[in-house]
């Protein structure tokens, strides 16, 4: 307003005095806001003339809405994450429960039942196989051939230790072919009518069990392919019929050096495996004195060592050895049937199993076994003496013979 001016009079409003109250007041709020911004901004101590002081932080300090930017505050300290432990701890007395990620799958519950039913599965094949084993009576057989035959007990025990080996399954894929070889009267025929008479009594009567005896059923005069017929037939109902009962035939032939070629050449096609299963599952003992002579030799040169036998009864393993070996050399040249043969030697029998042989034989007369008697009659035979010791020349060929005459 111009000071020239008359001032109005009182009780008279001034012309734009309602304008102008308000945008005073709004001067002055915005003069005493920058008023207290720039004390908040200078140091302590700092009077409002001791020139531009530097802004100061106060983190602390409530910030209010300002037409300018916000206040940087001070970068904050990150703190350290603690670290949780792995460790569970369970209550004593709560119940101990693994967590469900921790806990089996089912493909491993199913691994462990194949592993149980596989298990399962094997011992009762083991319980089978002693079974199939004890069905034949093997201890027994061996005491009584060893109660019944007299020395030969290694060759007792080798031919035990066969067919245990052998019988301890039902099904094969090859036959087993023993062949027993020794000279005249050493026990081989005496061995193979015990084995036909114990394999008839533990398999019960009707028993797949054939005795081809080649004196008896092929003579001279009749013709080889006729008996080659017959014993190709004989041969094949016994094994139909152990196939048929489910059990395992035992084949016994005895006097196999007489045998024509046309015989030997049916018996190796049987061991043939080109033939039926059937013929794979049967047991033949073949009895010859075919390297009778070898056995002898051996056993007069080898009289000075005498072969002590073991504590399990039986001989010196290499000399038993070398014995099968020159054998089967001996017996592939006359025919290859023997070359897959289990070759048993019977060694020739001392003047005390002679003796032996004659009690037994008196026993089962009805005549007393005098042990001086049996020496008189033992005196009677031939021996080969060598190193202080007497080796019968036919073995207990003849003590039934010399007891018949008693």
């Amino acid at each position: 307003m111009d000071r020239g001016q008359p001032s109005p009079q009182p009780g008279a409003a001034a012309p734009g005095a309602s304008v102008m109250a308000p945008v005073r007041a709004v001067v002055r709020l915005r003069r005493r806001v920058c008023l207290l911004r720039k004390r908040r901004l200078l140091p302590p101590g700092a009077g409002p003339d001791s020139g531009p002081r530097e802004p100061r932080a106060e983190p602390h300090q409530p910030q209010f809405f300002t037409f300018d930017g916000p206040a940087e505050l001070p970068p904050r300290t990150p703190r350290k994450k603690r670290r949780r432990s792995r460790v569970v701890l369970y209550p004593e007395t709560a119940r101990k429960c693994r967590p469900r990620a921790e806990r089996q799958s089912r493909a491993q519950r199913c691994l462990l039942l194949l592993v149980a039913i596989v298990g399962f599965q094997v011992l009762n094949a083991i319980e089978n196989l002693d079974d199939n084993a004890q069905r034949y009576d093997l201890d027994g057989l061996e005491k009584a051939l060893q109660r019944a035959v007299f020395g030969q007990s290694a060759a007792v025990g080798r031919i035990v230790a066969l067919l245990r080996d052998y019988l301890a399954t039902h099904v094969h894929s090859r036959p087993l072919l023993l062949a027993l070889h020794g000279p005249s009267g050493v026990g081989k025929s005496h061995v193979g009518r015990l084995l036909a008479r114990h394999f008839r009594a533990v398999l019960e009567d009707g028993a797949p069990v054939l005795q081809y005896d080649a004196r008896h059923h092929c003579p001279e005069p009749r013709s080889a392919e006729d008996c080659r017929e017959e014993l190709a037939r004989r041969v094949a109902d016994v094994v139909a019929q152990a196939e048929a009962e489910e059990k395992t035939p035992l084949l016994v032939l005895d006097d196999v050096e007489l045998m024509p070629p046309a015989l030997l050449d049916e018996l190796h096609g049987f061991l043939q495996p080109q033939r039926s299963h059937h013929f794979h599952n049967a047991i033949y003992v073949l009895l010859s004195g075919a390297g009778g002579a070898e056995i002898t030799r051996f056993v007069l040169q080898n009289a000075s060592r005498a072969l002590p036998p073991r504590p399990d009864g039986t001989h010196g393993a290499r000399a038993e050895e070398e014995l099968r070996a020159s054998l089967r050399a001996l017996l592939v040249r006359e025919h290859p049937l023997w070359q897959a043969a289990a070759i048993v030697p019977f060694l020739l029998l001392d003047k005390r199993d002679v003796v032996n042989c004659f009690r037994d034989e008196m026993a089962g007369e009805g005549f007393f076994p005098e042990q001086a008697r049996a020496e008189l009659l033992a005196a009677q035979l031939s021996y080969y003496s060598v190193a202080g010791r007497e080796f019968a020349v036919t073995g207990c060929k003849q003590v039934v013979a010399k007891v018949n005459l008693l």
